[in-house]
Order: C-alpha cells, then sequence, then structure tokens
C-alpha cells in the first residue's frame, strides 16, 4: 500500500515551535509518526513531543542543522531508523527575515535567504526522495508566504528567495510525480506566533483591518491546508500554493 492511503513519517522543520509545532501536532492527530526537528531549543522541541504523546501520537525529536548536507542525510537516516521512513515532507524552517532598504541589500543579504529557502528544501527532497520512490509515493510541502503578492520594498530579499522557493515546488512537482509524489506549497499571511509576542496589539488591528475576513489567521489554519495536501483527499494536487490569508493578498 503506498503513501497515497497510509500515513507515514512525517518530518517537519522548525518544529520545536511557531507554525511547526502545530503542524507536527495535527500530523500526529492525523496518525502520522511525526520527527520534531529543531536546530536550538531542545527543550521545546521535547515539549512538542510530550505534548503529541500526551494526545496516544508518536514523536521524537531530532536536532540538526537542515541548511547543511551532511546534517541533512543524517537526519533524513536517523528518523528512518527511529520512526520509519519519511514519506511526508513539510519544509517549514526558517531564519531571521531583516527589513533592508532594496538600495541597501548585499549579495549576502540575499544568500542568507536562500540557504533557507532553496538550498535547504533542496537537500531535504534529495534525502527524502529515496524511500519515498520505494514506497511508492510521498508528500512535500513547502511553507511559502503570501509576501511574494504584497511587494514590501525592504522584503526584498525575503521576497525573492521565496518566490524562487515556490519555483521550486512547481518544478519538482512535474519532475516527481511519475514517481506518485505531490509537491505543494502552503502560503501564509502574517500569522502570529511566539516570536510575535512583542508586535503592538494595533499593529495586529491594523492589519486585520486590511484582511476581507476580519481577523488574524492562527496557526491552526495553516495546518489544516498541511493536513489536506498530506491527505488522500489531496492525492490528485500537485505544483499548487495554497494563501493561508483570509484573503489579504488580494487585488
Amino acid at each position: 500500500m503506498t503513501h497515497a492511503t497510509t500515513p507515514g513519517t512525517a518530518l517537519i522543520t522548525g518544529s520545536s515551535r511557531g507554525l511547526g509545532a502545530v503542524i507536527a501536532q495535527r500530523l500526529a492527530d492525523d496518525g502520522h509518526p511525526v520527527a520534531v526537528v529543531y536546530r536550538s531549543g531542545a527543550q521545546a522541541a521535547e515539549a512538542v513531543v510530550a505534548g503529541i504523546r500526551a494526545k496516544g501520537g508518536t514523536a521524537e525529536a531530532f536536532a540538526a542543522d537542515v541548511t547543511d548536507e551532511a546534517a541533512v542525510t543524517a537526519l533524513v537516516a536517523e528518523v528512518a531508523d527511529r520512526l520509519g521512513p519519511v514519506t511526508t515532507l513539510v519544509v517549514n524552517a526558517t531564519g531571521p527575515q531583516p527589513e533592508v532598504d532594496p538600495t541597501e541589500v548585499t549579495w549576502q543579504d540575499h544568500l542568507d535567504q536562500l540557504t533557507f529557502f532553496v538550498k535547504s528544501p533542496t537537500l531535504l527532497m534529495q534525502a527524502a526522495l529515496p524511500a519515498m520512490r520505494e514506497r511508492g509515493g510521498g508528500r512535500i510541502v513547502q511553507i511559502g508566504s503570501d509576501v511574494i503578492e504584497r511587494v514590501l520594498p525592504d522584503m526584498s530579499a525575503y521576497t525573492a528567495a521565496k518566490a524562487a522557493q515556490h519555483s521550486l515546488t512547481e518544478i519538482w512537482a512535474r519532475a516527481l510525480g511519475p514517481d506518485g509524489i505531490t509537491v505543494n506549497t502552503v502560503a501564509p499571511g502574517w500569522i502570529p506566533v511566539e516570536r510575535h509576542a512583542d508586535v503592538p496589539a494595533d499593529a495586529m488591528t491594523a492589519y486585520a483591518a486590511d484582511v476581507p475576513l476580519r481577523r488574524m489567521g492562527v496557526p491552526d489554519d495553516v495546518a489544516a491546508a498541511v493536513s489536506y495536501l498530506v491527505s488522500p483527499q489531496a492525492a490528485f494536487v500537485t505544483g499548487e500554493r495554497i494563501r493561508v490569508n483570509g484573503g489579504h493578498a488580494l487585488g
């Protein structure tokens, strides 16, 4: 039986907190053994694992730098040993997103973003691919952003990298489709998580006022989209970019 009908091990990068932690819990609720991957913050990762186990799910925490080739290869092998072959890959890890005037952006600024949103996804896909092919299929979901439509001048490096990331999604969807592997992007708007704790309430109010649904999104909104895309119900959906932003980027 292929991954298209049987939940397999799900590896979620950057899942010790924020969107990744909620996605990990949702996929565990769906029946996937879950690899909670983090770069720092072991205590937070173990808390996510404990939460999953408390609800009857299966999870383990794994520390890895997902921008390093050797580390990614070792990670996917360790997850397979402890939880089973990775057949669902959720590329969620991110790094700092500084705001820089586009006239002052450096090539290093671009490289920093491309490392997270082009290099790391490529390494992860390549490491997970053999098991997906062997099992007759798999799911890859990249966590993108609606920033591509918002055209924010001070976010040029981040925006360019996020656009490149979705281009990978489309190319991989075409290339890996014959292997039964679907590849999609979930593109959230501004979804407040722990790192936004110091954002003034009036800033969120102003943002929500510009959202057609008149509210901020919550992590569960993103997790629900990921859950759908890795489910059997989405077996014929690939190469798509689903915005989860309450219509905020509509023209």
